[in-house]
């Protein structure tokens, strides 16, 4: 399925007028940001995934990945991206998402948030992305009658700030006898596979965002900058690379494009769904380290300065690959699955529509 293309170029063009990366990476403060939000919710955008009678846009899975990965592209540390994602699950047990920030609480093994008989919430949640940033945190929690998806405020909670390799907030959040908001009265549906699979492909389209606009970047640095009195993107070595970059661009569209409409085209198949996340996941961190390599080379000292734009993409991208699981876990899981189904269902799946 294509995008919408008023969708993507209304959310482009906000950014751009509103959050062009190297004035918000030189600002001191963030003012910024409130316009540029303000504009967003005015849009649409923040809630595009949730239901019309429900406050938001009803676009489609597609269109909403496609948000994600202008969100990519301009490296900007808001949580437009969790928002979409938090509106997404609660859309999808009846509840009105709330207007403002919200975040998600990662699904992770290690994790035990449990919601008490009494309707407390207990547990710590690591790594929570823009949790300072957010109004609301998504939660999943176990219960006595199975999994139960909660709404928390902010404030409720007590905050450890943390980061990423990029400098955006990842923060330890405890829940201590926190009352949600809203609790979903469904249990009978398990959400937590499905937030992950959803989890992953944000950040896989982020990522691909983030490719794209460093390989722009490299084409117009090595036209501009001169050695041996022509710019280096004459050489034939710089072009080779560059051509490297685009080929690894190419791969990540086409695998994110998959991952995105394995979710509408085969709604029902969660083998189609895990084989071309876990796929997406995997190619977009390999193609993600091949760009980053390449175009500090290309960028030379200058690229790894504070002030340079560059360093606020590859920090993010070497920071997003490892997010809602890295290449290697996902590997595995893609193995398991295929060897679950045996072979002659390999062919079938691989070429699947």
């Amino acid at each position: 399925m294509i995008p919408d293309t008023i969708i993507v170029e209304t959310t482009r063009r906000i950014f751009r007028d509103l959050a062009d990366p190297q004035t918000v990476h030189n600002s001191t403060d963030e003012s910024w940001c409130v316009p540029l939000w303000s504009a967003l919710v005015d849009a649409g955008l923040t809630l595009a995934w949730c239901a019309e009678d429900k406050g938001g846009a009803g676009a489609s899975l597609v269109d909403g990945f496609a948000i994600q990965r202008v969100v990519g592209e301009f490296a900007t540390p808001i949580p437009l991206a969790e928002t979409l994602l938090a509106s997404w699950l609660l859309d999808q047990v009846k509840i009105k998402p709330p207007t403002g920030r919200m975040t998600v609480a990662p699904v992770d093994d290690k994790m035990e948030l449990t919601l008490s008989d009494d309707g407390l919430l207990n547990g710590v949640a690591e790594r929570v992305p823009f949790a300072r940033q957010s109004d609301h945190i998504v939660v999943i929690a176990d219960s006595n009658d199975g999994s139960k998806i909660a709404i928390v405020h902010s404030d409720a909670c007590a905050l450890s700030y943390g980061h990423n390799l990029a400098g955006e907030s990842r923060d330890r959040v405890s829940f201590d006898g926190v009352r949600p908001a809203q609790v979903a009265t469904d249990s009978n549906r398990v959400y937590a596979t499905k937030l992950k699979l959803m989890g992953a492909t944000m950040r896989a389209m982020q990522m691909t965002g983030a490719i794209e606009k460093i390989l722009n970047m490299c084409v117009v640095y090595t036209q501009e900058r001169i050695a041996f009195g022509r710019p280096i993107a004459k050489f034939q070595v710089i072009q080779h690379n560059l051509a490297i970059m685009a080929g690894e661009l190419a791969a990540a569209l086409a695998a994110t494009g998959a991952a995105a409409s394995a979710f509408t085209n085969n709604a029902n198949s969660m083998n189609q769904i895990v084989l071309n996340v876990a796929s997406a996941k995997i190619r977009v961190g390999e193609a993600a380290n091949e760009v980053c390599a390449i175009a500090h080379q290309l960028h030379g000292a200058i690229g790894f300065t504070q002030e340079h734009i560059l360093h606020c993409y590859s920090h993010r991208l070497w920071s997003w690959r490892d997010e809602y699981g890295n290449e290697a876990i996902w590997a595995v899981l893609l193995g398991k699955n295929i060897s679950a189904h045996g072979p002659d269902e390999l062919w079938p799946s691989l070429t699947a529509a």
